[in-house]
């Protein structure tokens, strides 16, 4: 009988078959008895969920099952005819062959009925179409309940370990291996985890923190630290405690750091302790070499590498996805649970062959291919085809990752140039938001910040980012201070070995990684005249003390400096830019850096954007010419101090200052005032400022106040009343400020004010009955209270209560 056209029996009909061939050859066939009898109890099992499925009346999702019905019936009846009387080799192989295959139909048959007892008839159809996928679940969920059950005591591992992804399959044997040679082996205080890049070694060690057996011997002792390719044994050790809850002094030398570290082991050792040092490069050595000789017996330290470092002991290679778990990842990466026919499975074997058991390959490709119709997987297929093998090596790996670039069409062109854009900033590192929107608005005209963060939407949903908000009720108002981009190490490298095409004079972007003093060949030549990139990134270390050589980048229209230096000047290159709008600074290292030659700056007449981040502003010694074309600067994390009113008599044309976590601001500067084309003024998260310029009011064309979170300042100057073009007032977490301005009526151009987190405020002025074009109240619970009472006259407010929500996830690194 034909399964295609068996209508109601199409379950029915193969079970009896099968049934019925086991009944009969059980009693009769010796030789394979056991296997017969534990399927004849698998089927009894079964019949009653058969008969309820059949009672659902389903039209479709059956015909696997029926299929494997109908095998299972004929691989029974070639055992019962197939007596095997002879003890030769081949009868002794077809012997193995059936038993076999016996087994797996009994196996088969059981997780079928796990699957129908588990998910009900309701969805069985659905979940019998990816019963191979089900079974290894299944199969990891046993062994994860059978190593549960023997742990009497459940520990909760510390929030600072990071979670591994919810699916993370072909790892199993490595954890077990793992856990035997770190945990069992006494010798061994320092394991190398090492693989190529994207094998899934960082994914390995969160598996291995987050186990039960792991958990129950460190307790919360355990330590998750990304290290990347320049190590810093200060920042670690500052890492280290802060993950501990205890705030640590930056460090002056690495021997300090070192003691500190040794006294870090001490205050540690009530339980055993467990270092995982993540992602570390070659040239860590002496790195590594001061965790291997700390003088203490009850710690471990797991490290990941793409380096084997054999000084440190023999390590543990992992190895690539066996063709069964790089299927089912891949599986789960492209949804295709609801596509079961022979193309999509053709096609899906080409697709992980071609990746090499590679996990991020595969997970990256299976996401591109999501949704996508099945001429798309076959175009993909067929260009693989036409080139040479893709992960033999890391530029192999960059090359598959490429394939997710390519993707984007012509439409899509400016999604690529951001992508490309985000290899500016350095690996392993949050990328602000708000220094995107600055970079990208001059190079690709995206004057609107919400047309950035839809770009990096836009990358995000094809894997190639990662958008991370810390507050998700920030960013609404178009301030995206809490908004930060996150961005795997080899997408990273994808961005850069992309932009590094052609010859380096013609480049439109220019990224120069420095080690050390050890300039590229071409720079220290003198190599080239003029280079003609539109983009200059440079990155240096903490041990960068080199002069700048004299280069030419007349086309350059923004300057990314990188840095880890106390000191850091700038290069005298940058007077010699004439096209250059924006230039931004980030020192990645933990205090503030002195920043010297801020007076080239005058030079510039098209520079429209600065931002600084970690900078401590000194006392400008040499005269400052005016920087006319200069519309917007950002400070982040700075230390104001008077050489910040020295910027600001140069800047006569500002229009946006925003000043974000500088926690030595007490009061701005009076001469701010004279910023008489401003509009826009943000000050967020400076919890020592107290009070306001008396003459704010003189910022006549203000369209936006934010004073967010700023927790002393005690009230806002009664001259605001001036403001008469403000459109939004932000004063959210000002929970010191009692009272708003008797006078604030006046304003009568506001639309939006933010007063949530207010908790002092507890009376409103009764000239807030003027705001006739306010429109939107933002506030908790408490300050809905004081609004609630205005509703019947202030008929166009809409009040809109937000709760506080913090995420600190991007503290995480990203795996490598």
């Amino acid at each position: 009988m034909s399964l295609a056209s068996a209508g109601i029996g199409a379950l029915r009909t193969p079970f009896q078959m099968l049934f019925d061939a086991v009944k009969s050859a059980q009693p009769e066939n010796k030789m394979f008895r056991r296997r017969l009898r534990d399927i004849k109890s698998t089927l009894d099992s079964l019949q009653p969920l058969i008969i309820d499925i059949e009672k659902s009346n389903p039209k479709e999702g059956l015909q696997h099952f029926a299929l494997q019905m109908e095998e299972g019936a004929n691989l029974v009846h070639k055992c019962t005819k197939n007596r095997l009387r002879k003890c030769s080799k081949v009868a002794l192989w077809r012997k193995y062959k059936y038993a076999k295959k016996l087994r797996q139909l009994d196996k088969s048959l059981r997780r079928v009925f796990d699957v129908l007892k588990l998910q009900g008839t309701r969805d069985a159809r659905e979940t019998l179409v990816s019963l191979r996928i089900i079974e290894k679940v299944l199969s990891r969920v046993e062994e994860s309940l059978k190593m549960k059950t023997n742990q009497p005591e459940i520990v909760t591992c510390s929030p600072r370990v990071p979670e591994a992804p919810s699916v993370a399959v072909g790892l199993d044997v490595p954890l077990k291996e793992l856990k035997m040679k770190l945990l069992k082996d006494e010798k061994v205080s320092m394991l190398v985890l090492t693989a190529a890049g994207g094998c899934g070694k960082t994914t390995l060690a969160k598996k291995f923190c987050q186990d039960q057996e792991v958990k129950d011997t460190f307790k919360n002792n355990i330590f998750f630290v990304n290290v990347s390719k320049k190590p810093n044994l200060g920042l670690i050790v500052h890492e280290l405690y802060q993950q501990k809850g205890t705030e640590m002094p930056a460090f002056q030398n690495e021997v300090m750091a070192a003691n500190r570290l040794q006294q870090f082991l001490k205050e540690s050792t009530q339980d055993p302790l467990l270092f995982v040092l993540d992602d570390v490069w070659s040239g860590s050595e002496p790195l590594l070499e001061k965790f291997d000789q700390l003088k203490f017996s009850n710690y471990k330290i797991l490290v990941t590498s793409r380096f084997a470092f054999p000084r440190f002991g023999s390590p543990y290679r992992l190895a690539s996805l066996s063709d069964e778990d790089a299927m089912i990842l891949f599986h789960y990466s492209a949804s295709l649970e609801d596509k079961s026919s022979y193309t999509y499975e053709d096609l899906s074997r080409k697709i992980i062959k071609r990746c090499k058991g590679c996990p991020l390959a595969i997970a990256l490709v299976g996401r591109s291919l999501r949704g996508q119709p099945i001429e798309i997987w076959h175009k993909r297929v067929v260009e693989w085809c036409k080139g040479s093998s893709i992960l033999d090596s890391d530029k192999e790996l960059l090359a598959c990752l490429l394939s997710s670039l390519d993707a984007l069409d012509k439409e899509k062109a400016i999604i690529k140039e951001c992508f490309l854009d985000l290899g500016s900033f350095p690996e392993d590192q949050r990328i602000a938001v708000a220094a995107l929107v600055d970079m990208w608005a001059e190079l690709y005209d995206l004057d609107e910040e919400i047309l950035t963060i839809a770009n990096l939407h836009e990358l995000t949903a094809r894997s190639l980012a990662n958008l991370v908000v810390t507050r998700h009720e920030m960013g609404a108002d178009g301030y995206y201070t809490e908004h930060f981009v996150t961005q795997h190490d080899m997408l990273r490298e994808l961005a850069i070995h992309q932009a590094s095409q052609g010859p380096i004079e013609h480049r439109e972007r220019l990224f120069i990684n420095i080690c050390g003093d050890e300039l590229p060949k071409w720079l220290r030549e003198q190599k080239y005249q003029a280079i003609k990139a539109r983009l200059l990134s440079i990155s240096t270390d903490g041990a960068f003390s080199a002069k700048w050589p004299n280069m030419q980048v007349p086309e350059a229209e923004v300057l990314v400096l990188n840095f880890q230096t106390r000191n850091y000047a700038l290069p005298e290159f940058v007077e010699r830019m004439d096209k250059l709008k924006v230039l931004i600074l980030k020192n990645d290292g933990l205090l503030p850096a002195e920043l010297d030659n801020f007076e080239l700056l005058g030079s510039l007449s098209n520079l429209k954007r600065i931002r600084l981040e970690r900078i401590s502003i000194p006392p400008i010694s040499k005269v400052l010419k005016q920087l006319k074309s200069l519309q917007k600067i950002s400070l982040f994390m700075c230390d104001i101090g008077q050489g910040f009113g020295q910027i600001l008599d140069a800047l006569p044309n500002l229009v946006e200052l925003n000043i974000d976590y500088c926690h030595d601001l007490v009061q701005l500067p009076d001469n701010v005032c004279d910023l008489v084309h401003l509009k826009k003024l943000s000050i967020t998260n400076c919890h020592k400022l107290s009070a306001l310029p008396a003459d704010i009011g003189r910022l006549v064309n203000l369209e936006v106040l934010r004073l967010r979170s700023c927790a002393e300042l005690l009230e806002l100057p009664g001259s605001i009343r001036n403001l008469k073009v403000l459109k939004f007032l932000d004063i959210s977490g000002c929970f010191s400020v009692k009272e708003l301005p008797e006078d604030i009526g006046a304003m009568g151009s506001m639309e939006k004010i933010n007063v949530s987190q207010c908790s002092r405020l507890k009376e409103l002025p009764a000239s807030v009955m003027d705001l006739e074009q306010l429109n939107e109240v933002i506030c908790d619970q408490e300050t809905k209270t004081l609004w609630e009472p205005l509703l019947p006259f202030l008929t166009n407010i809409h009040i809109k209560v937000i709760k506080e929500d913090i995420n600190l996830n991007w503290l995480n690194k990203l795996p490598s």
